[in-house]
């Protein structure tokens, strides 16, 4: 079938694709300017000249001037009058670590994804996966930054208090497990807000244990621990609370996982499974969400699932549907959606 070039058509899309290319080229600039404290020394002392920045940030003139041109290019740093600063949306974006919307992690994981591209490539072909612990750079340490505007800003506020009576069972003390924890942020934020309970943290990659274990110590909180184990057969039992932060999708046997979760609740326990926002089909994840999910999914979150046991890998836009139906596999009766954000959904399994 002979189709005709629509000119219109090909503008739009070219135009998308300088769009997306400026993005990435941005990439390393973010992380320059995170790295180097550039945002924050902006916020703190804007408006600024170039030459006042680079003082302040203790870095050459030259090179301030032409990253700050490039930012104001983005729209990420505001320009008047020979002076940069930022506005109150940009500072919520860039320099502020406790925003719900700070989104330097996502930056850091890009810059991962690009680097695992010869990894990835190759199981292209062969069908294999990369594990975790394989995968370039510090894949983790760049998603535990991405995922901790959310967890800090929901966890305790919004997605502990939308599951049916949780709360006061953590307040009066109850045993928890935080399944595939990472480097330990959301088993610590719990822990701090609810010292009469007890927390266990799990994770399969011992570095992000020793990650964990670190950050704990650091911040002088004692009513957690953390532990190399694997979802399908961590060993204590007894649990009152046992959660999964964005990482059920992940896993090669998440049916079995299920199964050994339900098993080491406790009578009356609850599974609180925090996965990607999605919807049941391609059509309802056509947005910029589903785009980016997508993207992370081919490069980080099917190769990790097919690097383990039998390798189903759900993907991170597997939708509520389906992730309900690997939770009822393991012997759940009741699975419901108890909360949202534009990205994350909260199911509570019982």
């Amino acid at each position: 079938m002979k189709q005709t070039l629509d000119d219109g058509k090909l503008n739009d899309l070219v135009g998308r694709v300088l769009g997306d290319l400026g993005g990435a080229v941005s990439i390393p600039l973010v992380r320059i300017g995170d790295a180097l404290g550039l945002y924050a020394i902006l916020k703190t002392i804007g408006p600024a000249t170039a030459d006042e920045l680079a003082k302040a940030a203790g870095s050459a003139p030259r090179y301030i001037r032409e990253w700050l041109a490039a930012q104001a290019a983005s729209g990420y740093v505001s320009h008047q009058g020979g002076r940069f600063f930022l506005t109150p949306e940009q500072a919520y974006v860039f320099a502020e670590p406790d925003s719900p919307v700070h989104l330097i992690g996502a930056f850091d994981t890009a810059a991962a994804m690009v680097e695992n591209q010869d990894k990835v490539q190759a199981a292209f072909k062969t069908g294999r996966g990369v594990a975790w612990g394989e995968q370039a750079g510090c894949m983790f340490c760049a998603v535990a930054r991405l995922f901790r505007p959310g967890y800090v800003n929901a966890l305790v506020q919004e997605w502990l208090p939308a599951l049916d009576g949780v709360v006061e069972k953590l307040k009066a003390g109850a045993r928890v497990a935080d399944i595939g924890c990472g480097h330990g942020l959301s088993t610590l934020l719990m822990a701090q807000a609810f010292p009469q309970s007890r927390f266990t943290g799990y994770d399969f990659h011992a570095p992000s244990i020793a990650a964990a274990t670190a950050h704990a110590l650091a911040q002088g909180v004692s009513n957690l621990e953390f532990k190399v184990g694997r979802a399908q057969d961590f060993q204590e039992r007894g649990f009152d609370l046992i959660t999964c932060f964005d990482c059920l999708h992940d896993m090669g046997d998440p049916e079995t996982a299920a199964a050994h979760i339900r098993r080491a609740l406790a009578d009356g326990g609850t599974w609180m499974v925090v996965e990607p926002m999605a919807g049941d089909s391609l059509e309802e994840n056509i947005n910029p969400v589903g785009r980016l999910y997508y993207a992370a999914s081919t490069m980080i979150c099917v190769p990790t699932s097919l690097a383990q046991e039998t390798g189903l890998a759900l993907g991170a836009q597997a939708g509520p549907a389906r992730l309900a139906e690997v939770i009822r596999s393991g012997g759940f009766t009741k699975v419901r959606r108890a909360a949202s954000t534009p990205l994350n959904m909260v199911l509570e399994a019982t």
